[in-house]
């Protein structure tokens, strides 16, 4: 199965942006194990000084490697500690508030 590439925009607290990175330099070696055994691959997140976040990622199956991250202990801890980061997240983790965007140009 190909490789599908995912972007998203998520917005971060703009007065919290430096201890979002801060908190991104160590990320848990766990979650790394479990966003890899999700099938999350060439994950990278940029971060715009206004709190713009823009995260792309390559994937086999972007739903299911949601579902599988959704079904371990590690990121429902990760997820309740980065909420405090972000805004209108609606009630639901950032990890499920990530719509992905449309691609219309790719050079390969």
């Amino acid at each position: 199965m190909t490789k599908r590439r995912i972007c998203f925009l998520l917005q971060v607290k703009a007065e919290l942006c430096e201890e979002y990175r801060e908190r991104h330099a160590q990320v848990w070696p766990e979650m790394l194990d479990a966003l890899r055994a999700a099938g999350w691959t060439n994950y990278s997140l940029f971060l715009r000084p206004d709190g713009l976040l823009v995260g792309y990622v390559e994937t086999e199956d972007f739903d299911r490697a949601r579902e599988a991250m959704s079904a371990t202990e590690v990121n429902a801890r990760w997820q309740a500690e980065m909420s405090r980061y972000f805004q209108h997240l609606d009630g639901k983790p950032a990890d499920q508030a990530m719509a992905p965007l449309t691609e219309v140009f790719h050079l390969d």
